[in-house]
Protein backbone atom coordinates (compact mmCIF):
# COMPACT_ATOMS: atom_id res chain seq x y z
CA UNK A 1 0.00 0.00 0.00
CA UNK A 2 1.61 3.68 -0.93
CA UNK A 3 2.39 6.01 2.13
CA UNK A 4 -0.48 8.95 1.95
CA UNK A 5 1.22 12.14 1.14
CA UNK A 6 1.38 12.96 4.68
CA UNK A 7 3.54 9.87 5.31
CA UNK A 8 5.75 10.84 2.72
CA UNK A 9 6.35 14.23 3.56
CA UNK A 10 7.64 13.07 7.65
CA UNK A 11 9.74 10.51 5.78
CA UNK A 12 11.55 12.67 3.78
CA UNK A 13 11.84 15.37 6.61
CA UNK A 14 13.33 12.68 8.75
CA UNK A 15 15.62 11.49 6.24
CA UNK A 16 16.96 15.14 5.45
CA UNK A 17 17.39 15.73 8.96
CA UNK A 18 19.03 12.41 9.44
CA UNK A 19 16.89 10.28 10.52
CA UNK A 20 15.35 12.69 13.72
CA UNK A 21 12.68 14.77 13.91
CA UNK A 22 13.08 17.74 11.71
CA UNK A 23 14.11 20.96 13.01
CA UNK A 24 12.19 24.10 12.41
CA UNK A 25 14.50 25.25 9.53
CA UNK A 26 14.26 21.90 7.88
CA UNK A 27 10.36 22.37 8.01
CA UNK A 28 10.26 26.05 6.59
CA UNK A 29 12.48 24.66 3.76
CA UNK A 30 10.31 21.97 2.91
CA UNK A 31 7.16 24.17 2.88
CA UNK A 32 8.94 26.12 0.60
CA UNK A 33 9.50 23.19 -1.79
CA UNK A 34 5.63 21.80 -1.73
CA UNK A 35 4.20 22.75 -4.79
CA UNK A 36 2.20 25.88 -5.74
CA UNK A 37 -1.47 26.77 -6.97
CA UNK A 38 0.31 29.82 -8.80
CA UNK A 39 4.31 28.74 -9.14
CA UNK A 40 6.52 31.65 -10.06
CA UNK A 41 9.36 31.67 -12.43
CA UNK A 42 11.12 28.33 -13.09
CA UNK A 43 14.70 28.35 -12.32
CA UNK A 44 17.14 26.58 -14.67
CA UNK A 45 20.32 24.38 -14.06
CA UNK A 46 23.40 24.65 -16.29
CA UNK A 47 26.15 22.31 -15.75
CA UNK A 48 29.17 20.61 -17.78
CA UNK A 49 29.29 16.82 -19.13
CA UNK A 50 32.05 14.55 -18.85
CA UNK A 51 34.24 16.57 -21.67
CA UNK A 52 33.10 20.19 -22.35
CA UNK A 53 35.02 22.27 -25.04
CA UNK A 54 35.23 26.00 -24.59
CA UNK A 55 32.76 27.09 -27.01
CA UNK A 56 29.73 24.72 -25.25
CA UNK A 57 30.72 26.42 -22.54
CA UNK A 58 30.12 30.17 -23.88
CA UNK A 59 26.54 28.47 -24.59
CA UNK A 60 26.30 28.06 -20.80
CA UNK A 61 27.52 31.49 -19.99
CA UNK A 62 25.01 33.17 -22.73
CA UNK A 63 22.70 30.99 -21.72
CA UNK A 64 22.60 32.55 -18.16
CA UNK A 65 22.78 36.08 -19.18
CA UNK A 66 19.48 35.16 -20.91
CA UNK A 67 17.96 33.52 -18.31
CA UNK A 68 19.38 35.36 -15.85
CA UNK A 69 18.21 35.73 -12.33
CA UNK A 70 16.79 32.86 -12.69
CA UNK A 71 19.78 30.41 -13.57
CA UNK A 72 22.28 28.82 -12.24
CA UNK A 73 25.61 27.37 -13.18
CA UNK A 74 27.73 24.95 -12.81
CA UNK A 75 31.15 25.27 -13.24
CA UNK A 76 32.67 21.81 -12.87
CA UNK A 77 32.32 19.09 -15.12
CA UNK A 78 30.05 16.19 -14.11
CA UNK A 79 30.24 12.69 -14.20
CA UNK A 80 26.56 12.35 -16.32
CA UNK A 81 25.02 10.58 -19.18
CA UNK A 82 21.58 11.88 -19.16
CA UNK A 83 19.80 8.69 -21.06
CA UNK A 84 21.13 6.28 -18.75
CA UNK A 85 19.58 5.47 -15.75
CA UNK A 86 22.14 6.44 -13.43
CA UNK A 87 22.46 9.83 -15.15
CA UNK A 88 18.91 10.66 -15.25
CA UNK A 89 19.55 10.03 -10.82
CA UNK A 90 22.23 12.44 -10.95
CA UNK A 91 20.29 14.91 -12.61
CA UNK A 92 17.47 14.70 -10.76
CA UNK A 93 19.14 14.67 -7.17
CA UNK A 94 20.66 17.75 -8.81
CA UNK A 95 18.24 19.48 -9.91
CA UNK A 96 16.25 18.77 -6.23
CA UNK A 97 19.39 20.08 -4.72
CA UNK A 98 19.46 23.24 -6.70
CA UNK A 99 15.55 23.67 -6.50
CA UNK A 100 15.45 23.83 -10.22
CA UNK A 101 13.05 22.62 -12.74
CA UNK A 102 14.65 23.00 -15.96
CA UNK A 103 18.63 21.74 -16.95
CA UNK A 104 20.68 22.16 -19.57
CA UNK A 105 23.66 19.75 -19.88
CA UNK A 106 26.78 21.00 -22.67
CA UNK A 107 29.28 18.28 -23.77
CA UNK A 108 31.49 17.55 -26.61
CA UNK A 109 33.47 14.25 -27.88
CA UNK A 110 34.18 12.75 -31.28
CA UNK A 111 30.47 10.94 -31.34
CA UNK A 112 28.23 13.48 -30.44
CA UNK A 113 30.52 16.98 -30.74
CA UNK A 114 28.73 20.24 -29.65
CA UNK A 115 26.41 18.48 -27.93
CA UNK A 116 23.70 20.20 -25.60
CA UNK A 117 20.82 18.35 -23.89
CA UNK A 118 18.23 20.25 -22.30
CA UNK A 119 14.69 19.07 -20.19
CA UNK A 120 12.79 18.99 -17.13
CA UNK A 121 11.14 17.82 -14.45
CA UNK A 122 7.80 16.87 -12.58
CA UNK A 123 7.83 15.99 -9.31
CA UNK A 124 11.64 15.74 -8.70
CA UNK A 125 11.56 12.81 -11.88
CA UNK A 126 12.95 14.02 -15.24
CA UNK A 127 9.65 14.60 -17.80
CA UNK A 128 11.32 14.99 -21.23
CA UNK A 129 14.77 16.00 -22.94
CA UNK A 130 16.06 16.51 -25.81
CA UNK A 131 19.74 16.11 -27.19
CA UNK A 132 20.37 18.81 -29.81
CA UNK A 133 23.84 19.11 -32.17
CA UNK A 134 24.76 22.98 -32.40
CA UNK A 135 26.31 23.46 -35.60
CA UNK A 136 26.95 27.06 -35.24
CA UNK A 137 26.89 29.42 -32.73
CA UNK A 138 27.18 33.76 -32.04
CA UNK A 139 27.75 34.20 -28.57
CA UNK A 140 27.05 37.66 -27.16
CA UNK A 141 30.98 38.70 -27.27
CA UNK A 142 30.32 38.24 -31.08
CA UNK A 143 27.84 41.19 -30.90
CA UNK A 144 30.31 43.63 -28.98
CA UNK A 145 29.00 47.55 -28.74
CA UNK A 146 25.51 46.84 -29.36
CA UNK A 147 22.46 46.99 -27.14
CA UNK A 148 21.23 43.98 -24.96
CA UNK A 149 18.28 42.91 -23.31
CA UNK A 150 17.94 44.15 -19.50
CA UNK A 151 17.74 42.27 -16.90
CA UNK A 152 14.52 39.81 -15.72
CA UNK A 153 13.00 41.27 -19.24
CA UNK A 154 10.43 38.72 -20.98
CA UNK A 155 11.26 37.90 -24.75
CA UNK A 156 8.74 37.83 -27.36
CA UNK A 157 8.80 34.24 -29.15
CA UNK A 158 8.26 33.10 -32.77
CA UNK A 159 8.08 30.34 -34.01
CA UNK A 160 8.32 30.32 -37.90
CA UNK A 161 7.81 27.46 -39.82
CA UNK A 162 5.34 24.55 -40.59
CA UNK A 163 7.22 21.80 -39.25
CA UNK A 164 6.53 23.58 -35.40
CA UNK A 165 2.50 22.84 -35.63
CA UNK A 166 3.23 18.89 -37.98
CA UNK A 167 6.12 17.49 -35.88
CA UNK A 168 5.15 16.02 -32.83
CA UNK A 169 8.75 16.36 -31.60
CA UNK A 170 8.79 19.82 -32.53
CA UNK A 171 5.93 20.91 -30.94
CA UNK A 172 7.30 19.53 -27.89
CA UNK A 173 10.73 21.03 -28.04
CA UNK A 174 8.60 24.09 -28.78
CA UNK A 175 6.41 23.97 -25.47
CA UNK A 176 9.88 23.19 -23.72
CA UNK A 177 11.78 26.60 -25.17
CA UNK A 178 8.73 28.35 -24.14
CA UNK A 179 9.38 26.85 -20.58
CA UNK A 180 13.06 27.60 -20.63
CA UNK A 181 12.64 31.61 -21.94
CA UNK A 182 9.50 32.90 -20.59
CA UNK A 183 10.85 34.33 -17.23
CA UNK A 184 8.38 35.21 -14.48
CA UNK A 185 4.19 34.17 -15.30
CA UNK A 186 2.58 37.75 -15.56
CA UNK A 187 -0.72 38.66 -16.13
CA UNK A 188 -0.37 41.83 -18.01
CA UNK A 189 2.76 43.92 -19.86
CA UNK A 190 3.56 47.61 -20.70
CA UNK A 191 4.93 48.06 -24.28
CA UNK A 192 7.93 49.66 -22.59
CA UNK A 193 8.89 46.17 -20.87
CA UNK A 194 9.20 44.64 -24.22
CA UNK A 195 13.06 45.23 -25.36
CA UNK A 196 13.64 41.82 -27.28
CA UNK A 197 12.58 38.92 -29.49
CA UNK A 198 13.39 35.98 -30.23
CA UNK A 199 12.77 33.82 -33.60
CA UNK A 200 12.82 30.12 -34.19
CA UNK A 201 12.78 29.49 -37.71
CA UNK A 202 12.46 25.34 -38.73
CA UNK A 203 14.10 24.89 -41.92
CA UNK A 204 13.10 21.37 -43.79
CA UNK A 205 16.20 19.87 -45.11
CA UNK A 206 16.19 16.57 -47.23
CA UNK A 207 18.84 14.51 -48.92
CA UNK A 208 18.40 12.11 -52.09
CA UNK A 209 14.33 12.92 -51.85
CA UNK A 210 14.17 11.94 -48.28
CA UNK A 211 13.68 14.75 -45.71
CA UNK A 212 15.99 14.74 -42.24
CA UNK A 213 15.76 16.67 -39.40
CA UNK A 214 14.97 19.94 -39.84
CA UNK A 215 17.69 22.36 -38.66
CA UNK A 216 16.38 25.01 -36.63
CA UNK A 217 17.71 28.82 -36.51
CA UNK A 218 17.49 30.65 -33.12
CA UNK A 219 18.19 34.53 -33.81
CA UNK A 220 17.84 37.27 -31.16
CA UNK A 221 17.20 40.66 -32.07
CA UNK A 222 17.18 43.78 -29.20
CA UNK A 223 13.72 45.54 -30.15
CA UNK A 224 13.36 49.21 -30.07
CA UNK A 225 10.07 50.98 -29.60
CA UNK A 226 9.90 54.15 -31.94
CA UNK A 227 6.67 56.41 -33.15
CA UNK A 228 4.76 55.72 -36.21
CA UNK A 229 6.57 57.81 -39.05
CA UNK A 230 2.71 57.55 -40.60
CA UNK A 231 1.23 58.86 -37.64
CA UNK A 232 -0.42 55.44 -36.26
CA UNK A 233 -1.21 54.99 -32.90
CA UNK A 234 0.57 51.97 -31.85
CA UNK A 235 4.76 52.29 -32.27
CA UNK A 236 6.99 50.74 -34.54
CA UNK A 237 9.38 47.92 -33.74
CA UNK A 238 13.37 48.60 -34.79
CA UNK A 239 15.07 45.24 -34.70
CA UNK A 240 19.20 45.32 -34.31
CA UNK A 241 20.67 41.90 -34.22
CA UNK A 242 21.85 41.24 -30.18
CA UNK A 243 22.47 37.69 -30.19
CA UNK A 244 23.02 34.65 -29.09
CA UNK A 245 22.58 33.11 -32.36
CA UNK A 246 22.26 29.24 -32.68
CA UNK A 247 21.86 26.48 -35.92
CA UNK A 248 20.83 23.13 -34.24
CA UNK A 249 19.22 20.25 -35.27
CA UNK A 250 17.42 17.69 -33.35
CA UNK A 251 19.46 14.43 -32.01
CA UNK A 252 17.89 12.16 -29.83
CA UNK A 253 15.19 12.24 -27.62
CA UNK A 254 13.04 11.64 -24.60
CA UNK A 255 10.04 12.43 -24.10
CA UNK A 256 7.02 11.55 -21.12
CA UNK A 257 4.47 9.15 -21.55
CA UNK A 258 0.63 9.91 -22.74
CA UNK A 259 -0.33 9.36 -18.96
CA UNK A 260 2.62 11.28 -17.41
CA UNK A 261 2.29 14.46 -19.57
CA UNK A 262 -1.23 14.37 -18.71
CA UNK A 263 -0.71 14.22 -14.64
CA UNK A 264 2.27 16.70 -15.50
CA UNK A 265 -0.40 19.45 -17.70
CA UNK A 266 -3.37 18.58 -14.55
CA UNK A 267 -4.86 22.08 -13.13
CA UNK A 268 -6.17 22.15 -9.86
CA UNK A 269 -9.86 23.11 -10.04
CA UNK A 270 -9.62 26.17 -8.02
CA UNK A 271 -7.09 27.55 -10.46
CA UNK A 272 -9.24 27.20 -13.76
CA UNK A 273 -11.45 29.67 -14.76
CA UNK A 274 -14.93 28.83 -13.93
CA UNK A 275 -17.43 28.47 -17.20
CA UNK A 276 -19.99 31.33 -17.06
CA UNK A 277 -23.51 29.45 -17.81
CA UNK A 278 -25.78 31.42 -19.81
CA UNK A 279 -23.13 34.15 -21.47
CA UNK A 280 -21.66 34.28 -24.88
CA UNK A 281 -19.87 36.94 -26.64
CA UNK A 282 -20.45 38.12 -30.23
CA UNK A 283 -18.20 38.71 -32.78
CA UNK A 284 -18.41 42.54 -31.57
CA UNK A 285 -16.99 41.32 -28.15
CA UNK A 286 -20.03 42.20 -26.77
CA UNK A 287 -21.19 39.91 -24.03
CA UNK A 288 -24.51 38.61 -23.81
CA UNK A 289 -26.59 36.98 -21.50
CA UNK A 290 -29.78 34.94 -21.39
CA UNK A 291 -32.40 34.71 -18.70
CA UNK A 292 -34.32 32.05 -18.00
CA UNK A 293 -37.95 32.95 -16.30
CA UNK A 294 -41.44 31.53 -15.71
CA UNK A 295 -43.96 31.74 -17.99
CA UNK A 296 -45.59 35.42 -17.51
CA UNK A 297 -49.53 35.98 -18.04
CA UNK A 298 -48.97 39.13 -19.13
CA UNK A 299 -53.19 40.13 -19.78
CA UNK A 300 -53.38 40.35 -15.89
CA UNK A 301 -50.96 42.10 -15.47
CA UNK A 302 -51.49 46.03 -13.99
CA UNK A 303 -48.46 48.51 -14.10
CA UNK A 304 -48.80 52.51 -12.96
CA UNK A 305 -50.01 54.01 -15.31
CA UNK A 306 -50.00 58.21 -15.88
CA UNK A 307 -52.74 60.66 -15.09
CA UNK A 308 -53.63 61.19 -18.50
CA UNK A 309 -53.87 57.37 -18.70
CA UNK A 310 -56.48 57.25 -16.08
CA UNK A 311 -58.53 60.16 -16.97
CA UNK A 312 -59.23 58.78 -20.27
CA UNK A 313 -59.49 55.35 -18.62
CA UNK A 314 -62.81 56.92 -16.73
CA UNK A 315 -64.15 58.60 -19.06
CA UNK A 316 -64.10 55.75 -21.18
CA UNK A 317 -65.67 53.76 -18.22
CA UNK A 318 -68.34 57.25 -18.16
CA UNK A 319 -69.33 56.89 -21.72
CA UNK A 320 -70.03 52.97 -21.18
CA UNK A 321 -71.92 53.54 -18.36
CA UNK A 322 -73.90 56.28 -20.10
CA UNK A 323 -74.19 53.53 -23.40
CA UNK A 324 -75.70 50.36 -21.47
CA UNK A 325 -78.19 53.67 -19.39
CA UNK A 326 -79.42 54.44 -22.53
CA UNK A 327 -79.85 51.19 -24.11
CA UNK A 328 -81.71 49.83 -20.94
CA UNK A 329 -83.86 53.16 -21.06
CA UNK A 330 -84.77 52.29 -24.70
CA UNK A 331 -85.86 48.81 -23.54
CA UNK A 332 -87.91 50.26 -21.08
CA UNK A 333 -89.93 52.07 -23.05
CA UNK A 334 -90.32 49.37 -25.73
CA UNK A 335 -91.58 47.20 -23.14
CA UNK A 336 -93.86 50.02 -21.93
CA UNK A 337 -95.49 50.43 -25.32
CA UNK A 338 -96.01 46.69 -25.93
CA UNK A 339 -97.69 46.10 -22.78
CA UNK A 340 -100.07 49.49 -23.34
CA UNK A 341 -101.02 47.99 -26.40
CA UNK A 342 -101.88 44.35 -25.08
CA UNK A 343 -104.14 45.71 -22.26
CA UNK A 344 -104.98 49.44 -22.92
CA UNK A 345 -102.98 51.20 -19.79
CA UNK A 346 -99.74 51.75 -19.10
CA UNK A 347 -97.91 49.19 -16.67
CA UNK A 348 -96.52 50.99 -13.22
CA UNK A 349 -92.65 51.19 -12.76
Amino acid sequence: MAPTPHQSKTAKAKLIAGGKQPKARITRYLKTTESQLVEGAKTSLLLKGIRCSDGMSTVLKDMRSVQSPHAKLLTKNNMIVPFDDAGQQSLEFLTTKNDAALFALASHNKKRPNNLVMGRTFDRRILDMVELGILQYRSLNDFGGLPKKRLGSKPLLQFVGDSWSSDINLKRLQNLLMDFYRGDPVDSLILSGLDHVMVFTAAETSLGGQELHPVIHQRTYYMKLKKDPKGGKAPVPYLTPSGPDMDFKVRRTQFASPDLWKLAMKQPASVKAKKKKNQTTNIFGETIGRLHLERQDIDKRTGKKAKALRLAERLEKEEEGAAVESELGRETEQMSSEFKQAYGFAPDV
